[in-house]
């Protein structure tokens, strides 16, 4: 149901609103129409442990980079436990990978909306583009977003306005909807075109460093979920992003790093109970085998694939080291054969 009448902001009050930030181009031209019209606008940016502003996966620039520019203020907000334990079971399914987007954006929009009542603004703008994203950003899925959060007609998309329903902020005069934008689809032709208008040189990409999306990393992630009895920890979500990965047994997995970055990455996610293993005398991946329980054939196995990916020779014996909450001991391998890997990676 729309805004009253009688609830419209008093004269003097200068409009507000929040913008949900990602630091891509298309909410950056959403602040920018607002500015235009005489808006004053906060941001709220979202990190999630699967989409973080900084990741580099497109968003082009940071987040906070991008507001400074704006010159607006910036409020983060990161969902961490929550997060994990809406993607173990979304109300509203995933989409091609492991996207729970529908859901995504729901906790998204709650987020604006808390900050929205904080800061007494009229209304949040968004970035989104009608049909430019097939599973959230429809009008199904924009409709059930907005209802789900409480937000109807409190969500305005300027770039997309003037195919989509008219919002408070439309209807009691605080922006014009003649001078919003009718962009709709995946072409980005529309989105350059207003970039020129706003003397954008140099406009960032569009946002899209969500890793859910991602084929190879959705089956990790499906593969955790599935072997998890409750929700995987914030530091299992960081290890997915790294090394290679086995599924030994249930409850057993082994990551292999892949390059020397990545095996100290691993040696700082080590938690208490992981078992760490590296190929003594040859240059080697550190490994880590999480499992709730282990025996000497679970070991042997382990060593044997961390002996294949070393230097060490294919057909000779390996000293591989294990370590076990700071006991050490050692034991000794055929590297394991790729086809029997092969059959268990992730």
């Amino acid at each position: 149901m729309s805004q009253q009448d009688g609830d419209k902001p008093a004269e003097n009050k200068k409009p507000k609103a929040v913008a949900l930030l990602s630091g891509g181009l298309d909410s950056s031209l959403a602040v920018r129409m607002m500015l235009e019209e005489g808006i004053d606008v906060e941001a709220v940016a979202v990190k999630t442990p699967f989409c973080d502003f900084d990741c580099g996966k497109g968003c082009g620039q940071r987040v906070k980079e991008v507001a400074d520019e704006l010159g607006i203020k910036l409020k983060t907000v990161y969902f961490g436990e929550e997060y994990l334990r809406m993607l173990k079971n979304p109300k509203y399914g995933y989409g091609s990978g492991m996207n729970p987007c529908i859901d995504c954006r729901g906790m998204m929009y709650s987020a604006a909306k808390e900050h929205m009542k904080k800061i007494n603004a009229d209304f949040v703008i968004t970035g989104e583009v009608l049909f430019q994203r097939p599973m959230s950003q429809n009008n199904r899925a924009l409709h059930i977003i907005e209802k789900e959060t409480g937000m109807e007609c409190k969500v305005l998309r300027p770039l997309s306005a003037k195919h989509l329903p008219p919002t408070d902020a439309e209807n009691l005069g605080l922006i014009k909807r003649e001078n919003m934008g009718d962009i709709k689809g995946r072409s980005r032709k529309g989105q350059l075109t207003m970039a020129k208008h706003f003397g954008m040189s140099d406009p960032p990409n569009a946002a899209g460093g969500c890793l859910l999306t991602d084929p190879s990393f959705s089956k990790r992630v499906k593969d955790i979920l599935d072997h998890c009895d409750d929700i995987p920890t914030l530091n299992d979500i960081e290890l997915l992003k790294v090394g290679r990965h086995f599924r030994i047994m249930h409850d057993a997995k082994f990551v292999v790093g892949r390059n020397e970055d990545e095996n100290e990455v691993m040696k700082a996610l080590a938690a208490d109970g992981d078992i760490v293993m590296e190929v003594k005398d040859h240059v080697g991946p550190t490994c880590i085998l999480r499992c709730k329980s282990y025996n000497d054939p679970l070991l042997a196995k382990c060593a044997a694939i961390a002996a294949r990916y070393s230097d060490a020779p294919r057909h000779e014996l390996s000293n591989v080291s294990i370590t076990v909450n700071g006991d050490k001991s050692e034991v000794r391998v055929m590297p394991a054969d790729i086809e029997t890997i092969e059959m268990i990676r992730i």
